[in-house]
């Protein structure tokens, strides 16, 4: 059961009592520790990309192109996020984000046997040809790997299902990856000094919050044949790793926030370089992006998209900074167009990382984590006049700012109801309070803002904000890292379109400390 909705003029004043709790709350970061903490042991983390041939129930020929990320959990096990979007056929524009579990087997000196299971959510294009049902998705596969220093190849047997939908095939599937390492800290060492020669976590140096959009030619057709008569918002975020102080890859993601492309999702790896421009502070540069974009009614073919085009960033000393890029975005669809981006950057490691990338570090230890996220919203506001409940799953990753403040970042896809082929994307910020109760519980609460749409779900030019509060229960001892949390706030169009909609939050998640 749920409980009654909140109008958010009765909500509102509940995060504000409960933020003056936590700007009140005792610190527990100290000064001056009598000794830096360092990392904890190092584990895993297999970075794999894959492609899945599919055939739909009536024929059509596609594929599927893949990431994860997947940390150890012991020797023989993998957890992590994955997504999954369409690169052939004309189906540019289906995204699949969710969770995957590995087991393997060692078979020989170079040679491993991996049994996975994908539960998550398909998002995006969707029409009588492609069907979605209620959003769920289950790919279970079986793969034999060789292995080459830290680089590993295989082929396996994937077969890829949505309930309720047309979808559903078994093929060859491959596959590459790359193991790395997952260096952390406690978690219990956040606000503490600490001291690390390696970068921690998922090993990026910066995240970004991204707005900006594409100005196309009205002469470009959507899918549906109509034309591009609006410039299309868009709201994201970037992780990036700088190969030099000058120098960086990453990757990006971003959904339609305006102008008619809710649903609209685009997922792109990027390279760049840039050069100083006296003292000033300022450097310019250039930066190429390629990935898989659509959905939205937007036209990009087989989904793959490109963009190229001139920078311009300031960095201040302490790693915080802004960047503005611009350019020519080309797909492989009827949809091209100028863009242009602004970006506010905010560091996740030391900024002297960047000049000296293995030399020991000392800053102050904040926590990150992220978890996995099973919404239920209710009464969803329909395209076709009707409400109906909606249940999401998600993944959110959050970072914090010191002791009370944090950011997160959320993108998940509806896996129940009538609203299969929805997705959505926030970024935002929340406060919270010291850990109490023997350190077991902590609450705060949260405000995102963001994109989303597809699956029929009202929501105006796609922009979409949330509130929450919520209660983390947090392990001891062996399971310190294991956080257990319930939610409560209202969901609804960031413009007021269709009204507010209560949810209801759990979530499973692990948490890591960085420098």
């Amino acid at each position: 059961m749920f409980a009654p909705r909140l109008p958010l003029d009765s909500l509102l004043p509940r995060l504000l009592c409960l933020s003056l709790v936590a700007a009140f709350s005792s610190s527990h970061a100290q000064a001056a520790d009598p000794a830096p903490w360092v990392p904890s042991a190092a584990r895993p983390l297999n970075w794999e990309m894959s492609w899945t041939p599919l055939r739909t129930k009536e024929g059509g020929r596609m594929a599927l192109a893949g990431g994860s990320a997947l940390l150890a959990v012991n020797e023989d096990w993998g957890l992590g996020p994955t997504v999954y979007a369409s690169a052939k056929g004309n189906y540019g524009g289906i995204f699949m984000l969710g969770i995957t579990g590995q087991r393997r087997w060692r078979l020989g000196a170079n040679t491993h046997l991996a049994a996975g299971l994908f539960v998550g959510g398909g998002g995006g294009l969707s029409s009588d040809v492609l069907r979605f049902g209620g959003g769920l998705m289950w790919r279970p596969e079986l793969s034999i790997r060789t292995e080459a220093g830290p680089w590993y190849s295989g082929l396996g047997i994937s077969r890829v299902m949505v309930p309720g939908g047309n979808i559903a095939d078994t093929q060859i599937s491959f596959m590459i990856g790359r193991q790395s390492m997952f260096h952390s800290f406690d978690p219990s060492a956040g606000g503490h000094v600490g001291t690390s020669g390696d970068r921690g976590g998922l090993g990026f140096d910066e995240m970004s919050l991204t707005a900006g959009g594409y100005a196309p030619s009205k002469s470009i057709r959507r899918r549906s044949g109509s034309t591009m008569d609006r410039k299309v918002g868009l709201a994201g975020a970037s992780l990036r790793q700088y190969i030099s102080p000058s120098a960086w890859w990453g990757l990006e993601a971003a959904g339609g926030a305006k102008g008619g492309a809710d649903g609209y999702m685009e997922v792109l790896a990027n390279l760049g370089q840039d050069w100083g421009l006296g003292s000033t502070g300022l450097r310019v540069g250039a930066q190429a992006a390629l990935g898989l974009a659509g959905g939205g009614d937007v036209d990009t073919g087989s989904g793959w998209l490109m963009k190229v085009g001139p920078t311009l960033r300031w960095q201040s000393a302490s790693g915080w900074g802004w960047r503005v890029d611009a350019g020519w975005a080309q797909s492989r669809g009827a949809f091209h167009a100028p863009y242009a981006r602004f970006s506010l950057d905010m560091p996740l490691e030391p900024v002297l990382r960047r000049q000296q990338p293995g030399a020991l570090q000392t800053g102050t230890v904040e926590e990150q984590g992220w978890l996995v996220s099973v919404q239920r919203v209710r009464q969803v506001p329909f395209k076709d006049g009707s409400r109906q409940d909606m249940t999401q799953m998600g993944l959110i990753m959050t970072r914090g700012l010191g002791d009370h403040l944090y950011g997160l970042a959320q993108a998940g896809t509806a896996v129940q109801g009538k609203a299969g082929a929805y997705a959505y994307g926030l970024l935002g910020a929340g406060l919270r309070t010291q850990p109490f109760g023997d350190g077991r519980w902590r609450v705060g609460a949260e405000v995102l803002a963001g994109a989303g749409g597809g699956g029929g779900v009202q929501l105006g030019g796609g922009a979409l904000r949330q509130t929450e509060i919520w209660a983390q229960w947090q392990g001891q001892g062996d399971l310190n890292r294991l956080r257990l949390r319930a939610g409560l706030g209202q969901w609804g169009s960031l413009r007021g379109r269709g009204g507010d909609s209560t949810q209801l939050n759990l979530a499973v998640g692990y948490a890591w400390g960085n420098l």
